[in-house]
């Protein structure tokens, strides 16, 4: 195999410290910024990257390069990036379970999948009330074992990343038991579902709404007592015409690490937002970020996922688990 991660050099000369590409907004995010962390480019050579997930048993991190049908993975010991899975049938957000299995959205099965320990793949949910899914596409799972996705059409407009099809469902928000197979709606008034995360109690369940009018929004619902049912829709961030979330992470203090792009270039990155919704720090990237989640033998590495390449930067804080 050839030594892939090669390909990261000449993005651009060392940086000082503090990497000026880490912006404190608010004096609230001064506390993450590691001052002699910067941001690097591990790989480079995707067309549509997409859907990071950390193996912290085996020191990896896997992600999904939806045009080309492939998961990569990428090692931390050696930095070398190889082929994990192709094809894919167009995978787009990975996450795994409380068991550790890797749970898997797809555009071309339309489908949501589990890939068991001897590498066999289980597919967990491809229909509601008898109608097929559209394009599942980021999926987080709940301390219970529940796994919450988002259903938007963006992977059957076209042959791109997905196939072609027709939509039989509206645009949802699902929470899927993976025992009994029960899939129940949550939200059907969500215009483009797509990242989705919960606040650390579990309480508050964030969705971006990324075809949102007239603005694109990250939207936050209370999540019911029984774990499911999510109520009082209401915006958390307005994003105006500065560009779209697009997937997201959360913290331990609360914060959301949002990728970010569509917009203007000078926005392309990760946008991170107090519990209060207040921007308080940005972290600038040469392309737009589709998704990002935290890592690292202290989960305190967070790995974008950004449009081409991936890239990953230490900070002063972990993530979540579930994400």
């Amino acid at each position: 195999m050839r030594d892939e991660h090669n390909r990261s050099s000449g993005w651009r000369e060392q940086p000082r410290y503090p990497d000026p590409a880490i912006e404190i907004l608010d004096p609230r995010f001064e506390k993450y910024r590691v001052f002699s962390a910067a941001v690097e480019r591990l790989y480079t050579g995707c067309r549509w990257a997409e859907g990071p997930v950390w193996f912290g048993d085996g020191r990896y991190l896997l992600w999904s390069d939806i045009p080309n049908q492939r998961i990569l993975k990428w090692e931390e010991e050696t930095g070398q990036v190889s082929t994990y899975r192709k094809p894919t049938n167009f995978a787009n957000g990975n996450t795994r379970d409380r068991q550790g299995r890797l749970v898997t959205c797809h555009h071309g099965g339309r489908n949501v999948t589990r890939t068991e320990y001897d590498g066999s793949i289980t597919v967990l949910a491809n229909s509601y009330q008898g109608k097929q899914l559209n394009s599942p596409n980021d999926i987080v799972v709940k301390s219970d074992g529940s796994i919450w996705f988002t259903d938007p059409v963006f992977g059957i407009l076209g042959n791109y990343e997905g196939y072609q099809g027709e939509p039989e469902l509206g645009q949802h928000v699902y929470r899927l038991d993976p025992e009994t197979r029960e899939l129940i709606c949550l939200a059907e008034d969500v215009l483009g579902p797509n990242g989705l995360a919960f606040s650390p109690d579990e309480k508050v369940l964030y969705v971006v709404e990324s075809r949102g009018e007239p603005n694109r929004k990250l939207l936050a619902y209370d999540v019911a007592v029984d774990g499911k049912s999510i109520a009082n829709k209401r915006v958390f961030i307005d994003a105006g015409s500065g560009g779209t979330p697009d997937g997201f992470r959360v913290d331990v203090d609360g914060n959301l690490w949002c990728g970010w792009g569509m917009g203007s270039a000078e926005l392309d990155g990760v946008q991170i937002y107090a519990p209060d919704g207040d921007l308080i720090g940005r972290i600038a990237l040469p392309e737009r970020c589709a998704n990002v989640c935290f890592g690292g033998a202290q989960r305190n590495r967070l790995f974008m996922a950004a449009s081409q390449s991936l890239y990953a930067v230490y900070v002063n804080t972990q993530g979540v688990m579930g994400g």
